[in-house]
């Protein structure tokens, strides 16, 4: 994706709903993504019924106590949140998960910004979530200290914190099952990227 299309199809939807994108600055230790977490690992979260008056502004309340609380910003407001490989947009990933084919997402950091709208101009993005006040989304902190994800189901929003998730026993066996699966929706470059980590994890990298 070259610099123009990047900033059009990626920065500037993302800069509307507060956020500024700062390239290639992921920490190296960061674990690929994060999944199969159990009860015992979720630290906090909130749920709210799409009929809650004033949705998105209790949303984005809610969202900010809990990334505050659990720790998802560095001392710069910067966090790292996962957005979809190459350049479809998060609804045109969505698609092609519908239809059997997963895009991979990576993870991109970002600064919070003083007139954010995560909940709203940034769901309706579709990067972070379906429309307004329908989020979907995944974030970490730089130390991978906390996971905070979103998602939408049939009544309301729910949105969970997951606390140090490279020491989850739950999450490791399920990173470790992903890169011997090799079922029809197995992702190649997914397989591997979590063989490094998990390699580099096991050689004393940050994060063990």
């Amino acid at each position: 994706m070259g610099i123009q299309e990047r900033d059009r199809k990626l920065y500037r939807p993302l800069r509307r709903a507060g956020l500024k994108v700062i390239p290639n600055a992921v920490p190296a230790s960061t674990m690929p993504f994060v999944r199969g977490y159990g009860a015992e690992d979720v630290t906090g979260g909130f749920s709210r019924r799409y009929d809650t008056p004033r949705l998105v502004e209790r949303l984005n309340a809610d969202w900010y106590n809990l990334a505050v609380s659990s720790g998802l910003f560095d001392h710069m407001c910067e966090f790292l949140v996962q957005l979809p490989q190459g350049t479809r947009s998060h609804r045109a990933a969505l698609q092609h998960q519908q239809h059997g084919n997963p895009v991979p997402a990576l993870w991109t950091r970002v600064r919070l910004l003083d007139h954010w709208d995560i909940m709203g101009r940034g769901a309706a993005s579709a990067f972070l979530g379906v429309h307004s006040g329908h989020p979907g989304f995944a974030m970490m902190a730089l130390d991978g200290s906390v996971y905070v994800c979103a998602s939408t189901g049939e009544t309301g929003v729910d949105v969970l914190a997951v606390g140090h998730p490279d020491r989850s026993e739950s999450i490791l066996r399920h990173l470790e099952w992903i890169t011997r699966h090799d079922g029809p929706y197995a992702h190649r470059e997914e397989k591997q990227r979590v063989a490094v980590w998990l390699a580099g994890r096991a050689g004393g990298l940050p994060g063990r």
